[in-house]
């Protein structure tokens, strides 16, 4: 379900697996009950939210100082986060900049529209790792429900396996490939990053994980382009 990734007295970041919900579903209890539980706490409160079918780093608060201190950074996107994702799909562009409103659309899900009122706003690099596969570094700018699903699906690329923005297939891969790979940000005048690559999937193996690290290993040092244009506000950290 979880490993444990780093802990303070405030904080505790897990990698998260695939197919398991933060907060209690119609299957089991929710991860943050289950962290609670297997860790003894007192309080543990999420600061942002990864979807169920997303794994990697997730972070906790330990009280509600911290809780009230960390998700206002993420509110106002001070939280420097980046993502993995792979495709069996050819995106319009090897790299850029997905921008523009979302709406909703059928099936719980939501779509990219052309306006630019309250923008999500996700930038990416892409790779290949065979014929027919390839690997995506995303970093998003705000924080919009299912952001980087849609974001994807919007260049032609929908993550492999996700059960809502890529078509079905017969051979259905064995999980949504997005990961949660990397966060960056300040604390009571610490700076702490950290980064946690896929463990989950066929699809994540050895030569995939080889190409994150010859490629993405240190994501913050690219050469990200340049945004002129305004980062909106957003009230909450969403889910992706």
């Amino acid at each position: 379900m979880y490993h444990i990734v780093a802990e303070t007295d405030d904080f505790l970041l897990i990698d998260k697996m695939p197919g398991f919900a933060v907060h209690k579903d119609q299957e089991a209890c929710g991860l943050a009950m289950k962290l609670k539980q297997d860790r003894g706490y007192a309080e543990l409160m999420p600061v942002h939210r990864l979807d169920k079918v997303t794994s990697g780093l997730m972070l906790f608060a330990k009280n509600h100082s911290a809780a009230s201190e960390l998700s206002r950074q993420f509110s106002e996107h001070k939280v420097e986060k980046y993502y993995l994702a792979l495709s069996d799909k050819k995106p319009k562009k090897k790299q850029g900049a997905v921008i523009g409103d979302m709406e909703r659309a059928r099936r719980s899900g939501w779509r990219l529209v052309k306006t630019r009122v309250r923008p999500a706003i996700t930038q990416f690099f892409c790779t290949s790792v065979s014929p027919g596969l390839r690997l995506f570094l995303l970093k998003p700018l705000t924080g919009k429900t299912h952001q980087i699903r849609v974001a994807m699906k919007s260049i032609g690329a929908p993550i492999l396996g996700d059960p809502l923005y890529h078509e079905k297939s017969d051979a259905e891969p064995d999980r949504t490939y997005l990961h949660a790979y990397s966060l960056s940000f300040w604390f009571r005048e610490e700076f702490h990053r950290f980064k946690a690559l896929p463990t989950e999937g066929e699809y994540f193996d050895q030569h995939c994980c080889e190409l994150i690290e010859q490629h993405y290993a240190e994501p913050w040092a690219l050469d990200w382009p340049k945004m002129n244009h305004h980062r909106p506000q957003s009230a909450s950290a969403g889910e992706v």
